[in-house]
C-alpha cells in the first residue's frame, strides 16, 4: 500500500457519536469507536480513566488487537469478507487469531495511525505498539 492510500485511510477515520454506543456494564469503562469510510474499517478503544484496557483495529478482513491483561499485540482475520454463508449477519464479527503475529499488518496499522499522531486517542493507540510482544 502506498503512502497516499495510508494517509487517506487515516484521514477517513471519524469518531462515532458516543450516544450510539451501548454503555459498558463494567462501570467506568468508556468505549471509543472510530469508523473509516471503507467497509469493515474500524478502531475501538476501551478506556478506564486515562488508560487503554482494550484496543481493536480492523481493516479488509484483518484485525489487530491488544488488551491490558496480555499486554501484547495479536493479529487475526475476521469473517467480514465471507459472503457465501446465507446466515451471515454483517453486524457480527468472528475473529480467528493468527498463530504468529502478522508483522506486515502490524506495521500497516501503525502507519495508518501515525497519520493522526498528535490526536490524544490516536497517541494512546500508538503507545500500544511499544508494549512487549
Amino acid at each position: 500500500m502506498n503512502q497516499d492510500e495510508i494517509v487517506a485511510l487515516g484521514a477517513s477515520l471519524h469518531r462515532i457519536d458516543q450516544k450510539l454506543l451501548k454503555p459498558k456494564s463494567k462501570g467506568f469503562i468508556i468505549r471509543i469507536w472510530y469508523q473509516g469510510e471503507e467497509p469493515y474499517f474500524d478502531m475501538f478503544l476501551d478506556l478506564l480513566g486515562n488508560d487503554v484496557v482494550w484496543f481493536q483495529f480492523t481493516l479488509r478482513g484483518k484485525t489487530l488487537s491488544w488488551n491490558q491483561k496480555q499486554s501484547c499485540l495479536q493479529t487475526g482475520s475476521t469473517n467480514e469478507l465471507v459472503v457465501d454463508d446465507i446466515t451471515y449477519y454483517s453486524a457480527s464479527k468472528v475473529i480467528k487469531s493468527d498463530s504468529n503475529p502478522d508483522i506486515d499488518f502490524i506495521k500497516l496499522a501503525q502507519a495508518i495511525l501515525k497519520t493522526r499522531a498528535g490526536d490524544a486517542i490516536f497517541d494512546k493507540a500508538l503507545a500500544l505498539f511499544h508494549t512487549k510482544n
